[in-house]
């Protein structure tokens, strides 16, 4: 009895048994039914996504985890995707691939697969592989069964459109999401992504509103606290300072790591520092700030954020003395140097119109600033522009200094020299010592950049000191090569063993020596001292123009120098002011300079801008009627008229009849009722017709030379005509030796 019963139960959970393993046998990814669903919705779920999901998270953390913001700029909303950064986590990205691949694959049917290829998307985009994450997210928007994994895919794509820079798809994804019903987690992603769009193009107005309507989707932790920082940062572009603090107080105030405490701080109070009533507060957490130990790496930033708010308080000389201090106290860490040297390039560039500070500091900046610093272009076209300056300065102060010395007497001309070379033995011997106490502390074990003295560091420890220590070598010594003796003004070859039979070849201009008897005195070999003098005076009195051809030449640098100044100033650093003052110095000191013409429109043009009284347009007119810059400022004069009916029927009638005085060979008269023609057809369409028969007659009557003159006043002054494409083959036949011109 008992085993009849038995056997009918175990009869019974065999059929089960088989009848289970014969549906799961029969569980096609491609079948509808309940059961095979279920089951590849179970190990698609438990095994290929649950690991590819891991592999993502994992690399998420790790990539938030060593992330290096750097607070000195705006820090970006969501980290940006670089392959060099996400390289040592290529091997968890393709595995995250591979086992995301499988879901596809082999459990079609489950509804895993929308998720799998939304993995297979952020591990491309984590790769930088933009145009496949662009592919794959489409394709879940497109093939997608659910409208939730639709929206995180679109989310996704929106942030591939930014990563490439294609803001306007990622934009018009932007618009279509706005109005979809996202979940939670969708509508903060989407959020940040937006914001970070916005961010991106400097929108920061639009991406601060959007973070603020984020920041209640999301948790206190360091991630959110990092939000906050940004938008603080945000808010301080906008110069919103209250809002800024703000945000600051909520970094505070939720779980920031260190570093988000300790700048949330200094914006804190950067942001609290044009009250009154929270200067004598800063003053003690500065010095609180400072005295903490924990700090000691920090101070460089402690003192620009210092001198940052005495320069919002107009206080620029207390600013700069701050920025100094900043530099000084850096440590093995350099972050922070460019941007201060930046800082203080624009105090002596904006405030104290110090361009050959603001040349140094700029110098410096771009030595260290890293080129993917978004102010990185601005600061080294400055710089650029800079160089020139001072180029020009130095040249203006080093000829007319070398003209005065040429004119002392030469007793005291010497006397001076000597006094010269004594201070600058005294500065080597200075800089000497100072390198000497730096080597002898660090052979003790005892050099850092915190015990030794801020105004004991050597020239070379300070780029700004060195940027101005070449400009004051080239000022003295002028453009000089590496090499050996390089003060003396004629220097014989070093001799080697393989050379030492051959004589140096002597310098026919050199004065003849004759050999001394052996005295008891030191010669210059003995007495090397003696010997370093000598050459450095011989250097001096080699850059000095004695002779009149020196002198020529001098006038000449100093001339142009003074030329190309005023150009500098009017175009590139926008100081009309200062550019009309060069330019007058160049006229009184070079009377006769052959810029005068183009001067004369150019302080014209500058005193028309600033709406003040000028000679300079009829003096242009009077002292050069035919000249080019003359039928500019005449045609500047006309600007905005439009030619008449009979304004163009005239100029026509004009052009025609000088026209036929050129094809029946009276090319002379013709080229004077041209000059003359060209101010009378200003304005119609006629005029860059008359100015191209006008250079064909120059070329037939004045020459080769005047022609070529002509053809590029041409080119200049007419750069949209249509027949500048004919001028210019005229201007390429003219340079050929043989050139003719037709």
């Amino acid at each position: 009895m008992h085993y009849t019963v038995a056997y009918r139960s175990l009869g019974w959970l065999a059929v089960t048994i088989a009848t289970l393993a014969g549906g799961l046998l029969s569980c096609s990814q491609h079948s509808t039914r309940p059961l095979p669903k279920a089951y590849h919705n179970l190990n698609a779920h438990f095994n290929a996504y649950y690991i590819a999901n891991s592999r993502i998270d994992e690399v998420e953390r790790l990539l938030f985890k060593n992330r290096q913001d750097n607070y000195n700029q705006l820090l970006p909303i969501l980290l940006p995707v670089d392959s060099v950064v996400t390289q040592p986590y290529k091997a968890q990205l393709d595995d995250a691939i591979k086992k995301a691949s499988l879901v596809p694959q082999r459990h079609q049917n489950s509804k895993w697969v929308d998720d799998s290829y939304i993995l297979i998307g952020k591990a491309r985009l984590y790769k930088q592989d933009l145009l496949n994450a662009i592919e794959v997210f489409k394709y879940v928007n497109t093939k997608g069964t659910n409208d939730d994994d639709k929206h995180t895919a679109l989310v996704g794509l929106m942030r591939a459109y930014v990563e490439g820079a294609d803001y306007a798809n990622g934009l018009n994804v932007a618009e279509y999401l706005r109005v979809q019903p996202l979940n939670a987690a969708n509508t903060r992603d989407f959020y940040l992504t937006k914001a970070y769009l916005h961010e991106k193009k400097g929108e920061y107005a639009i991406a601060a509103a959007i973070l603020e309507a984020t920041f209640p989707l999301l948790k206190r932790g360091e991630a959110t606290a990092r939000l906050h920082v940004i938008a603080g940062q945000l808010y301080d572009q906008l110069r919103q300072f209250t809002k800024a603090a703000a945000h600051y107080r909520a970094v505070l105030a939720g779980r920031p790591n260190y570093d988000q405490e300790f700048y949330a701080n200094i914006h804190l109070m950067q942001a609290d520092g044009n009250d009154p009533r929270q200067a004598a507060q800063a003053t003690t957490q500065f010095k609180r700030m400072l005295d903490d130990r924990k700090n000691a790496d920090l101070k460089d930033k402690i003192y620009f954020t210092m001198g940052q708010l005495e320069q919002r308080r107009g206080n620029v000389d207390k600013a700069l003395a701050l920025f100094r201090q900043s530099v000084q106290a850096t440590s093995t860490n350099t972050v922070q140097v460019p941007f201060t040297y930046v800082e203080m390039a624009k105090i002596y560039f904006d405030q104290k119109r110090d361009y050959p500070k603001a040349q140094a500091h700029y110098d410096s900046a771009v030595a260290l600033l890293p080129q993917t610093a978004p102010e990185y272009t601005t600061v080294l076209t400055r710089k650029k522009t800079l160089d020139e300056f001072v180029e020009h300065y130095t040249t203006i102060r080093t000829e007319d200094s070398l003209q005065r010395l040429a004119a002392m007497n030469p007793a005291a001309l010497d006397k001076l020299l000597d006094k010269i070379i004594d201070q600058r033995i005294r500065e080597d011997e200075q800089n000497a010592a100072i390198a000497r106490q730096i080597a002898a502390k660090a052979a003790a074990g005892q050099a850092t950049n915190s015990n030794v003295a801020p105004a004991d560091r050597w020239i070379l420890y300070n780029p700004v000191r060195l940027g101005q220590a070449k400009q004051e070598f080239t000022q003295k010594w002028g453009n000089r090569p590496l090499e050996d003796n390089w003060r003396r003004s004629n220097k014989e070859p070093s001799q080697t063993l393989a050379s030492t039979d051959t004589p140096a070849t002597a310098d026919p201009n050199a004065p003849a020596t004759v050999a001394q008897p052996t005295t008891g005195k030191q010669t210059d070999v003995e007495n090397p001292i003696a010997s370093t003098r000598k050459a450095q005076k011989e250097a001096m009195y080699a850059q000095i123009p004695f002779s009149k051809e020196a002198l020529q030449q001098s006038t000449q640098r100093l001339e142009t120098a003074y030329y190309k100044l005023g150009k500098v100033y009017k175009f590139q650093l926008e100081q009309p002011a200062e550019a009309i003052d060069t330019f007058e110095q160049l006229l009184t000191r070079f009377p006769t300079t052959t810029y005068k013409p183009e001067v004369y429109y150019l302080v014209y043009v500058t005193n028309d801008q600033l709406a003040r009284p000028s000679a300079y347009k009829q003096r242009l007119i009077t002292e050069f009627p035919n000249s080019s810059y003359t039928r500019l400022a005449t045609r500047s004069g006309q600007a905005g008229t439009p030619a008449t009916a009979t304004g163009e029927a005239g100029a026509l009638q004009t052009y025609t009849t000088i026209y036929e005085l050129y094809k029946g060979g009276n090319q002379t008269e013709a080229l004077a009722r041209a000059e003359i023609a060209l101010g009378t057809v200003a304005g119609t369409q006629m005029e860059d017709k008359m100015a191209l028969l006008r250079v064909i007659l120059v070329g037939h009557v004045q020459g080769a030379d005047a022609y070529r003159q002509a053809l590029a006043e041409f080119i200049r002054d007419y750069p949209t005509s249509p027949l500048l494409p004919r001028v210019k083959e005229l201007q390429a036949a003219a340079e050929q030796p043989t050139a003719k011109r037709k």
